[in-house]
């Protein structure tokens, strides 16, 4: 739009390009759209395909159902997977997904894959952190010194 309202003061389409940081191809095509169309012809249009299956509160819903955990939705553990996601959006919404699908719709929430750490219950911390700090700096080898 920017460069619409320069072109209508009698800028050159080289120079309005310069100023909104584009090529001068865009501006020249967008000169054409303008005398065609209007500055209406600019305006952003619709993306074409089909609509998602869940609407914006729908998924605003899911985040929410999602984020109280897998055990609060009947399941023995709380890793969620991509099919136990699609298991629920069936169950509150009555929309089937592909469970290989699901994670475009995960991202799109702002999801990311994480996996739970495996770690031996009888793990002992503070063992560790001494072995850590007095055993391994013996054991860890060194580079030669070089004379």
């Amino acid at each position: 739009m920017r460069a619409a309202k320069l072109l209508a003061e009698g800028i050159k389409p080289s120079e309005v390009a310069r100023r909104v940081g584009c090529t001068p191809a865009s501006v020249t095509r967008w000169k054409e759209v303008i005398s065609t169309r209007g500055v209406e012809g600019l305006k952003a249009k619709p993306h074409p395909g089909r609509r998602p299956r869940l609407s914006l509160g729908q998924k605003k819903n899911l985040e929410s159902i999602l984020l109280k955990g897998a055990v609060a939705n009947g399941y023995r553990t709380e890793l969620w997977t991509c099919r136990r996601v699609a298991e629920v959006i069936e169950n509150h919404f009555g929309v089937t997904y592909h469970p290989d699908h699901v994670w475009r719709l995960l991202q799109g929430l702002g999801w990311s894959c994480q996996r739970p750490q495996r770690r031996a219950r009888e793990r002992d911390e503070r063992a560790i952190a001494t072995w850590r700090k007095r055993r391994w700096p013996h054991i860890k080898k060194r580079p030669k010194k070089r004379p």
